[in-house]
């Protein structure tokens, strides 16, 4: 059944360009090829980069931002010039928070748009055999049905505190479909959900909800606090997946999907924010009260994506969120201590 639907996904998701006269060979990445990781210090280019190594592979390309400055057209192209990557994973962006979002939207829009420019013209003017582009799946529309099905893309009104990063975000996808479409590059893109992991943000002002929650019940443990405050009434429903699974899905479809169409990375797996902030108390080990805000908002009551298409493909995630959030909380005492 899985086989004839990989089948199916394959006819349907190469058509256009058997119309217009590519034919795209999977590839497999040998242990010593040139794969470029642009964003390598990040929660996911970390991620990547752990798990290139993991497998073998010896010949991967780093660059911080100070090294290479990707806004820059002239300079990404002496790079890619000199370096000819055979690959290339695109986790490079410009990111923030909602106050961030807001306050500089005309940065955001910009510096992501010259990122993403820059190395997907590069990685075709060098003729690189594959590029992987990740997207993220708040760029998808404010009100998409639930769970989110890939072809939901641009088909609604965007979140509007951070619109800009989303077009931006969404050009992207675009751009590489369409080089894909005009020239036959074997460009691929995803839609990873909620990340958390090695790596993360845990400022308390501009982080997520999982790091954030980590942090909170951690100074609540050493500083003997009776309580704990998480806002809204815990209801909300969010999905998310450790970032080192989520590389993984990322290796796997460089070498096992070539289609138009992005491919959500996720769990298809969702949990209230009440039973988050109970499992993340359970682990970082908080013997006090958990209280909910209910005079602060709840946001969207349900965020989920749907992973047919990975599944289908023959990938599935294989870190438990409790398990995730043990490796994520072990990190944290590791290197905030």
């Amino acid at each position: 059944m899985v086989e004839n639907t990989v089948q199916n996904l394959k006819i349907n998701e190469s058509s256009s360009l058997k119309r217009a006269g590519f034919i795209i060979r999977r590839i497999m990445m040998e242990k010593s090829s040139k794969i470029y990781i642009a964003g390598h210090r990040g929660l996911v280019g970390s991620a990547l980069v752990r798990n290139l190594e993991s497998k073998g592979f010896t010949n991967i390309i780093k660059r911080t931002s100070k090294e290479l400055d990707l806004r820059n057209q002239q300079a990404v192209q002496e790079f890619f010039k000199q370096e000819r990557p055979e690959y290339v994973i695109l986790a490079a962006a410009k990111v923030g928070g909602i106050h961030a979002n807001n306050t500089y939207p005309a940065e955001f829009i910009y510096d992501n748009l010259m990122i993403q420019n820059n190395v997907i013209k590069a990685a075709h003017d060098f003729k690189v055999k594959k590029l992987l582009f990740l997207g993220s799946t708040c760029i998808y529309p404010k009100l998409a049905p639930q769970p989110i099905k890939e072809e939901y893309l641009l088909t609604g009104a965007l979140e509007e505190t951070n619109e800009a990063y989303a077009v931006a975000k969404i050009a992207g996808l675009e751009m590489c479909k369409f080089f894909k479409r005009q020239y036959g590059d074997n460009f691929i893109s995803c839609m990873p959900t909620n990340l958390y992991g090695p790596n993360d943000n845990f400022d308390l002002q501009s982080s997520h909800v999982l790091p954030a929650l980590i942090r909170k019940f951690h100074e609540a443990k050493v500083n003997h606090q009776p309580t704990v405050e998480v806002w809204g009434t815990g209801t909300p429903l969010r999905e998310f997946i450790y970032v080192d699974d989520m590389a993984d899905a990322c290796i796997f479809l460089m070498e096992n999907y070539d289609g138009e169409q992005h491919v959500n990375i996720g769990t298809g797996e969702e949990v209230s924010i009440r039973q988050l902030a109970e499992t993340v108390k359970e682990v970082v080990g908080f013997e006090g009260e958990l209280i909910f805000n209910t005079n602060m908002p709840d946001g969207t009551p349900r965020k989920l994506t749907t992973v047919d298409k990975l599944h289908a493909l023959g990938w599935k995630h294989k870190v438990s969120l409790k398990d995730g959030i043990q490796l994520a909380y072990d990190w944290y005492l590791q290197n905030n201590e």
